[in-house]
């Protein structure tokens, strides 16, 4: 009878000790996915100014336009330190102001043509994919952990231990929820 007391109670702790181990791993996991959108939104932050000096050399009557792009990229600098769904809404902002950006643009056949232009705007391109790619992985990393911390048993485990859900990324800004309009009249 004892032995199976220290049998019961030998199961419990591994058991504890791998729901915990498992909750630790999936709150790095969501930390690892929430850096590597920093990654991608510092490279975003890096083109943006290239991108606006470029433009304001043919753009001399868009200054709102390019002003808006450059304030809503200092907004979005600053808030580094914020959560997901606060992060969310200025990165939101900043899209949409680079969207404008870039309709604008359509109006310079000039600055269309420019090489270093169509650079910028390529590689500005490449990092916008990176980092849905980057938000999409770092939601599904937020969904994995927050099952875990609120899936029995290990919600207990979660409990004792202080495991809180993560926070998913979520679009705010009514525009980039929008599909976009193609035309080609």
């Amino acid at each position: 009878m004892e032995y199976v007391v220290i049998g019961i109670v030998v199961v419990l702790i591994v058991a504890f000790i791998s729901i915990y181990n498992a909750l630790v791993r999936g709150r790095n996991q969501v930390k690892n996915a929430w850096a590597q959108i920093d990654v991608q939104l510092k490279r975003r932050y890096d083109l943006i100014p290239n991108l606006v000096e470029t433009a304001k050399g043919y753009m001399k009557h868009e200054r709102e336009t390019l002003d808006s792009v450059t304030q809503a990229r200092n907004l979005a600098q600053q808030a580094t330190s914020a959560g997901a769904g606060e992060r969310a809404k200025v990165e939101g902002e900043l899209s949409s102001a680079l969207s404008r950006l870039l309709m604008v643009v359509e109006n310079y056949p000039d600055l269309k043509a420019n090489q270093n232009f169509l650079a910028l705007q390529e590689e500005l391109t490449s990092t916008e994919n990176k980092i849905g790619f980057s938000r999409q992985f770092y939601n599904d990393s937020v969904l994995r952990y927050n099952n875990k911390t609120q899936e029995f048993p290990s919600n207990v485990v979660a409990g004792m231990t202080g495991f809180k859900p993560g926070e998913f990324f979520e679009t705010t800004v009514e525009a980039e929820r929008q599909a976009p309009k193609v035309s080609f009249s």
